[in-house]
């Protein structure tokens, strides 16, 4: 059995652990409020680029598959994967559950006969991907906390120019959804190309029918009789496209940012009631040590008192 000195020394550490996550839950917790507050602020402003771009969609009709980032690539051979993940650690499975899905979709790529081209935000992302033998076309770090829009737009331009350039003949991202401080939810989208339900706001064609595709057109007529185009509309969507990509990225970057500290501060709170639970176990065995020394000497004091008797 250990002696006093010992556990009490163990008891020490693990109260100084403690404080440091408790300190670093409220941190977290000071954070994931501003955090939230951006993703409430992106709201209108997603909105409102989505809202702008499905009505010059509508506008323009048939001229958007004229546009490169509407268009599917003959052939598909090379897809980009986009991962969001943070720049720390001590969040539980934040980015393991992030690397774990990329992993897994460059299987099933591979199973397709396809190649994944690797892209990565956050130093977890990219040391982990660096240390499993993944090469990567663009790393991007030290903004995972605090995302800018210049640093989706950064992100943005990369992967725009390499499908433009025919590298890349798809793109996914793949990030933490933010749904609570306790739930965060790994998601995968499509970037690259836009489909086209995800710039007009209907379900696909095959899926909605005739009758669903004729009740769109009431309000497509209304988009072209309340809205003129000065210039016309398809070159305005060839300016809101991109910017649709991009606030697409910023938008996964703010939620990822939102989710690591929810998921940081709720591992803390964790962290820091097994430490109370370990301080608990402690003290117990420090007081059967101390009680098994104070036998001990009255074992000895009474053998000592009938050796002299």
């Amino acid at each position: 059995m250990a002696s006093q000195r010992d556990v009490r020394n163990k008891i020490s550490s693990v109260k100084n652990i403690q404080k440091i996550t408790r300190a670093m839950e409220m941190v977290a917790a000071a954070r994931l409020r501003r955090a939230e507050q951006r993703i409430q602020a992106l709201r209108p402003y997603a909105e409102a680029i989505g809202r702008m771009t499905r009505q010059a969609a509508a506008a323009a009709g048939a001229e958007t598959t004229r546009l490169q980032l509407l268009r599917e690539h003959d052939t598909t051979s090379n897809v980009g994967v986009l991962l969001i993940t943070g720049d720390r650690g001590l969040a539980g499975g934040f980015n393991s559950q992030i690397i774990r899905s990329g992993v897994r979709l460059s299987g099933e790529l591979s199973e397709q006969g396809l190649s994944g081209v690797w892209y990565a935000t956050g130093r977890r992302g990219v040391s982990s991907l660096t240390f499993r033998g993944y090469e990567l076309s663009g790393s991007y770090t030290g903004f995972a906390d605090r995302p800018a829009y210049a640093d989706a737009r950064t992100i943005g331009d990369d992967l725009i120019q390499a499908y433009v350039d025919g590298k890349l003949d798809r793109v996914e991202i793949i990030y933490n959804a933010y749904v609570s401080p306790l739930t965060q939810k790994v998601t995968q989208e499509q970037l690259l190309p836009l489909a086209p339900e995800a710039i007009t706001g209907e379900p696909p064609a095959s899926a909605s029918g005739g009758p669903h595709a004729g009740a769109g057109e009431p309000a497509d007529g209304a988009h072209r009789a309340l809205v003129a185009y000065e210039p016309d509309p398809e070159a305005i969507l060839k300016r809101l496209v991109p910017d649709f990509v991009e606030i697409s990225i910023y938008r996964a970057l703010v939620e990822s940012a939102a989710g690591f500290f929810g998921a940081q501060m709720t591992a803390m709170r964790s962290a820091s009631e097994n430490a109370g639970e370990i301080i608990t176990d402690y003290t117990l065995q420090m007081n059967r040590a101390r009680q098994a020394e104070i036998t001990q000497e009255i074992m000895e004091v009474v053998a000592g008192a009938e050796g002299l008797s």
